[in-house]
């Protein structure tokens, strides 16, 4: 999205936004059930656990990491990541507000 047409947007649609974004891809996904089940993951951790390359983890996480739903810590030389408690339970909320609007299910629309 260019960034004269971000200002058309309130902040709550473009914060809802950016948490489908991050949930857009399977290989996100596959990294957040991990977190949750495992409560903290090294990197390296991840990467044994899904069919996917020490890249292309790394760049999954950064996207997580960028929509706020996860945070790191750096341990030694590897980098713990977890949940973010507090962002997690914001997106949750707003996408179950957005989720919860009651939409006209009219039989007669296309």
């Amino acid at each position: 999205m260019g960034a004269s047409k971000v200002s058309e947007y309130s902040q709550k649609e473009l914060s809802l936004a950016k948490y489908a974004k991050a949930l857009s891809h399977p290989a996100r996904i596959a990294i957040l059930n991990l977190l949750l089940k495992k409560q903290a993951c090294i990197c390296g951790d991840i990467v044994e656990e899904l069919p996917l390359s020490q890249s292309t983890v790394s760049q999954h996480l950064k996207e997580l990491k960028e929509a706020g739903l996860i945070k790191g810590e750096i341990e030694g030389v590897s980098i713990c990541y977890c949940i973010d408690e507090k962002e997690w339970m914001k997106a949750k909320k707003m996408i179950a507000d957005f989720l919860g609007k009651p939409a006209p299910f009219n039989t007669k629309c296309c």
